[in-house]
């Protein structure tokens, strides 16, 4: 099966201080691996220094806009550049989030959970902390505040939204609160509209596989929740990685579209003829 390009919208800068790369090299890469259209989506400040050393700090925003406006005037007419934010959803944090996003106009914003408590669960530098926690407890905490992120109505995308299974912890076979948890995030994220991220990121990481789980995606279908695509490039060199394999997965479950924004409208790609 033939798919067509579809918009990679989750790639970052090393103003994160864990990504390389100028958003101009991520827009020439873009181009010649065959992409009409990505977005910049950076990892946004959050307050009170909460994980500062994988951020940007508030003080680099508006260089970070100047670099992305600048890049998207540049290539118009050749690549279509979005600006978006990839912002953590930490509870407590909810107002600063809210009117940061508020202060421009963002074509479309990822929400994404990375924090359970003041634990990093997808940090390697706490990977130890995983040996004393219970994983089907972590499991169940994860999805709550992924759902409880979608439920705030802030994010036009939720990211990655089993990043939970990064490095190859998997729930019980008996995990049924981990489904019922599971399936509460997917019902959350319906109601709110948002669309999930289907990310190839997993498959650079040790668990090996696309974020969400097929059982996620097959759920998703059914609920009609729509889906958008994101590398989560931290280098030019991946962007639009393992694009045909998550349209494949998308497509084994009958969705034959992808969401594009702008200005944070969500409008429908198909991505193949059938």
């Amino acid at each position: 099966m033939k798919f067509r390009p579809v918009p990679d919208y989750h790639m970052h800068t090393p103003r994160c201080n864990h990504a390389c790369g100028t958003i101009r090299e991520y827009a020439e890469a873009a181009v010649a691996a065959g992409l009409t259209e990505i977005g910049m989506s950076d990892h946004s400040p959050m307050p009170g220094g909460f994980d500062a050393a994988w951020r940007m700090h508030r003080n680099e925003l508006d260089d970070y806009l100047r670099e992305a406006e600048a890049c998207r005037d540049a290539f118009a007419g050749q690549l279509t550049l979005r600006i978006g934010l990839e912002a953590d959803y930490h509870p407590g944090s909810e107002a600063y989030v809210a009117d940061m996003i508020a202060a421009y106009d963002w074509d479309y914003v990822i929400g994404s959970v990375h924090y359970i408590g003041d634990w990093g669960f997808d940090n390697p530098d706490t990977l130890d902390e995983w040996d004393k926690r219970n994983i089907d407890d972590a499991y169940v905490d994860y999805f709550r505040l992924v759902a409880e992120s979608a439920a705030t109505g802030m994010f036009d995308i939720i990211g990655h939204p089993d990043l939970i299974k990064k490095f190859g912890h998997r729930p019980s076979e008996e995990g049924d609160r981990v489904l019922a948890a599971q399936q509460q995030m997917l019902a959350a994220v319906q109601q709110s509209g948002a669309a999930l991220e289907i990310s190839s990121a997993g498959l650079r990481k040790p668990v090996g596989e696309i974020y969400p789980h097929p059982d996620i995606v097959a759920e998703a279908a059914r609920l009609g929740i729509p889906f958008a695509y994101g590398s989560d490039a931290h280098s030019p060199t991946e962007v639009g990685h393992g694009m045909d394999a998550c349209l494949s997965l998308l497509h084994e479950h009958g969705i034959r579209h992808i969401a594009a924004f702008r200005q944070r409208q969500r409008q429908m790609l198909a991505f193949c003829n059938d």
